[in-house]
């Protein structure tokens, strides 16, 4: 038996702002973001009707139909978020009442950026010990709202976006072969957004709501250290060499990551996928969108052994190996 990838879905707002546009609110360029980051342009939502639930959904739905099944075959339903639209009920009940798949167990996750690789090695443990069949797993983000626009630093970076991936055990060989996860939260202050402050009859506090903060260095220093490592850890767990990986598909957040990653690794970049100058860095839906995309333009084929693997605040970060 086998735990497999059986369909992917992405949805991306409408609304499309590229560097020069940035430019008019911020004291920035496009030459200062493209050779910083790699970023061109970012999806942004359209507004509330366009939200992390609403794009969790649409991405749902495209994953569904790309593995040819419907909402009633899910027993398991998984939401990566850091920027939900509800505290309460969660972006994952609302994407199983909005698609009717009433027989399935539903919860968010949070692990920032490396949420998909959390919610697709939880989602498999379900499937290994039985306690489902088939799961959907998502990663939904609606950054523009967490962003500070007036901060240059910080709000050129990010997109919205969602994706979606379901997983299924088959009969068979392949599928997740190999994964690890893992958190530091000792250096939890790189990367940061508060929630709203404390209120009740004992204590108001005059905290309002914070934006994403960080230490673009120390973050840029953990992510071309971690993911390596830990790439290299399944891939020796496995007894597979770097160029045995057709694509690395990995966290899209900054060009200049990627491409220590790849010399690191010692691989070619054309393994090294990106599609960040399009859409920037959309945290826990940068890894499906990225896996979505490959599938449908058929770059992916049954026996290609691909490693997805992410950073992100916490610290967090995780490496999964997969045959297709």
């Amino acid at each position: 038996m086998a735990v497999k990838i059986i369909g992917t879905g992405s949805y991306l707002p409408k609304n499309v702002a590229d560097n020069q546009f940035l430019s008019t609110i911020v004291d920035t360029n496009d030459e200062w973001i493209s050779q910083r980051t790699g970023i061109k342009e970012r999806h942004l939502s359209s507004g509330s009707k366009e939200g992390t639930s609403f794009m969790a959904i649409e991405a749902a739905k495209a994953a569904l139909d790309n593995a040819g099944i419907t909402p009633e075959d899910l027993d398991l339903i998984i939401v990566a978020t850091v920027s939900a639209d509800t505290y309460v009920p969660s972006t994952s009940c609302q994407v199983q009442g909005e698609i009717g798949a009433i027989r399935a167990t539903c919860f968010d996750l949070n692990a920032a950026c490396s949420g998909f690789l959390f919610s697709m090695n939880t989602a498999n443990a379900y499937l290994e010990m039985g306690m489902a069949k088939t799961a959907l797993i998502i990663g939904a983000e609606t950054l523009s709202r967490e962003g500070d626009w007036s901060d240059r630093s910080t709000c050129i970076l990010f997109g919205d976006g969602a994706g979606a991936a379901v997983l299924k055990k088959v009969e068979g060989e392949g599928g997740i072969l190999a994964s690890v996860t893992g958190s530091d939260g000792t250096q939890g202050d790189v990367l940061t957004c508060k929630g709203r402050g404390i209120q009740n009859p004992f204590y108001k506090s005059r905290r309002k709501k914070d934006y994403i903060q960080m230490q673009g260095q120390a973050v840029f220093r953990f992510a071309v250290s971690t993911v390596p490592k830990y790439i290299k850890h399944i891939l020796k767990k496995t007894e597979l060499e770097p160029d045995d990986i057709k694509y690395y598909i990995l966290h899209q957040a900054n060009r200049r990551i990627l491409e220590l990653i790849a010399k690191r690794l010692k691989v070619d970049m054309d393994k090294i996928p990106m599609n960040l100058d399009h859409y920037g860095n959309t945290s826990s839906a940068s890894i499906p969108i990225l896996l979505d995309e490959l599938n449908r333009n058929g770059l992916l084929e049954e026996g290609d052994k691909i490693v997805l693997s992410g950073f992100g605040g916490g610290l967090t970060w995780g490496a999964t190996l997969v045959e297709w």
